[in-house]
């Protein structure tokens, strides 16, 4: 008799495990520490991909250190693919931010639970349902108005590139998923160094000053290592759709921070869409109690 693969069920008994419960919180928590890169980013004056490429090796270190008795590099199909999507997530989205309006980045970027959501029942065996799809309208809309004062149509380099972000984050999702029996941190440190090579050559232009660098060493402890890690162990308790679509709160978070420390308000229409997208995240969310 064949063996049932173990996906995560929708039951009301999943949905009541303590684990799944901790990964939602996982999620939340990944989220966010990722929003605060727009903060940090602008802490550091450095070259936009140098900067990448440090946060990306001083987060490859933190990793290969904490978790050092997980280095076992495989080599497999599963890890060598999370790691090429990771670098080219973090890489890709720093060339967007570069070449478009931070609004268009960051919400081409999250078209990313398309992708998981068109391509989880063929490449894991995970049904996408019709909750998922309205969810992701839902979120989708509440971006819309979040970001719609900010939209551009200028930029088109730039809205591509942000738009094979999103392609790479909704297959590192994927890949993390079906690599969810093995650690995940050789993947991750992997892509990691490989975002770093990318990087490489633009940090030798000029150097940070002490500020700067305490910046970088949050930016590739705080807002990269600690969240990515917390990622991908969540997705071993959550459907991929599920653990894509938690996450999409980070946008709204990016300017709370902003709004805190430097005073700037938000708009009418963006508090709408923040609200909106708040709304449907922490209902997704709750759902799990």
């Amino acid at each position: 008799m064949s063996q049932t693969p173990d996906w995560p069920s929708t039951t009301t008994e999943t949905a009541a495990d303590p684990a799944h419960r901790r990964a939602v919180l996982m999620l939340l928590g990944a989220a966010l520490l990722w929003s605060l890169g727009g903060l940090l980013i602008k802490w550091v004056d450095w070259n936009p991909l140098a900067i990448a490429g440090m946060r990306s090796l001083i987060g490859a270190a933190v990793m290969a250190l904490v978790f050092r008795k997980e280095l076992r590099f495989s080599g497999s199909f599963e890890q060598i693919g999370a790691a090429i999507a990771y670098a080219g997530t973090v890489v890709l989205f720093v060339v967007a931010n570069k070449l478009t309006t931070a609004a268009n980045a960051i919400l081409l970027q999250y078209t990313a639970p398309v992708y998981v959501a068109l391509f989880s029942p063929w490449f894991l065996g995970e049904r996408t349902q019709r909750n998922d799809w309205l969810s992701l309208a839902v979120i989708l809309l509440g971006m819309l108005l979040f970001f719609g004062d900010e939209l551009s149509f200028h930029g088109y380099l730039g809205n591509g590139v942000a738009l094979l972000s999103g392609f790479c984050f909704g297959w590192l999702t994927l890949f993390l998923r079906r690599h969810r029996h093995e650690s995940s941190i050789p993947a991750l440190v992997l892509g990691n160094l490989l975002a770093a090579l990318i990087g490489m050559p633009f940090m030798f232009q000029s150097m940070p000053d002490a500020t700067g660098w305490i910046g970088l060493l949050l930016l590739g402890v705080v807002q990269l290592g600690v969240p990515y890690v917390l990622y991908s162990f969540a997705l071993r308790q959550v459907r991929a759709v599920e653990g894509i679509l938690i996450p999409m709160i980070e946008p709204v978070l990016n300017p709370v921070w902003v709004f805190l420390l430097l005073d700037e308000t938000p708009g009418p229409m963006a508090l709408v869409g923040g609200a909106i997208i708040l709304g449907a995240v922490l209902f997704r969310a709750w759902r799990t109690r």
